[in-house]
């Protein structure tokens, strides 16, 4: 098998259905475990993936391991593992706060390994993916781990000093975006628009927002000051967020992310 995961969860869907998808690897070189067994039945429905109750069998199975369980289960599952796992396999991880030197740690040996950080527009093939290869990877092999990210997400390899920043700036941060948008909404309804309608013009403003500053390059206060007219509406809007606290608010709640993902 090429690709192994641990564990079949939303995140682990998503990257399956990307990869599958833009077929980089097909399914039937894929294989998933879950002690779950609806979970593993889910995706072996959805993906047509193999599917087992073993994350030995994965271990043995497959090139490429992706250990996409909750990260206060990593130290159990890698330590089932460890021994089953050779030179030449990838691990890779997407657990917040578990360093690479945690890692190689509790594998007690030279593994390959690349600590990545996706998040959950991953399932809808819009994420934004950091990715930190340790020593023992290839040039060859960091460009094969990024083609694989990449199906379903941007990608940038980032050094692992940056991973906690990664975490609040794009990890965490839909949360935020989602709270944004439920109460442009809420505004919305307020005024006398129907709900979805209300959701629907919140949201396909943030898309149209996000996607003019990764097109234009333009720099986001630019993009800001086209809508702002003199004396106009959007100015207003903008003092009274200014006001509250907008800006420092977000910054706040990020900087506190950061801190709890170093602290993992």
């Amino acid at each position: 098998m090429k690709l192994g995961f641990i564990g079949t969860g939303n995140m682990a869907s998503a990257i399956m259905g990307g990869i599958i998808s833009n077929n980089v690897i097909p399914a039937d070189e894929i294989i998933g475990a879950d002690l779950f067994a609806p979970g593993r039945e889910r995706v072996q429905k959805q993906f047509g993936i193999h599917v087992t109750d073993s994350n030995i069998e994965v271990a043995q199975k497959a090139e490429v391991i992706i250990l996409s369980v909750k990260p206060q289960f990593y130290a159990d599952v890698i330590k089932e593992i460890a021994g089953e796992i050779k030179d030449s396999q990838i691990i890779i991880t997407i657990a917040p706060g578990k360093t690479l030197a945690w890692l190689e740690e509790q594998f007690g040996k030279q593994v390959k390994i690349v600590r990545t950080m996706p998040n959950t527009p991953a399932m809808v093939g819009a994420g934004m993916t950091a990715a930190s290869p340790n020593a023992y990877l290839s040039e060859e092999e960091i460009s094969y781990v990024k083609t694989l990210l990449e199906s379903f997400s941007r990608v940038e390899i980032i050094p692992e000093r940056l991973m906690d920043v990664v975490v609040s700036t794009s990890g965490s941060s839909p949360a935020y975006v989602f709270m944004m948008i439920e109460a442009m909404a809420d505004a919305a309804v307020s005024g006398g628009m129907p709900r979805p309608q209300a959701y629907q013009f919140a949201a396909q403003a943030v898309l149209g927002s996000a996607k003019m500053v990764l097109d234009t390059g333009k720099h986001p206060g630019e993009l800001k000051d086209m809508v702002c007219s003199p004396a106009g509406t959007t100015i207003e809007a903008v003092r009274v967020l200014e006001e509250r606290g907008f800006r420092s608010a977000i910054i706040e709640a990020m900087k506190v992310c950061e801190e709890i993902s170093k602290n993992m």
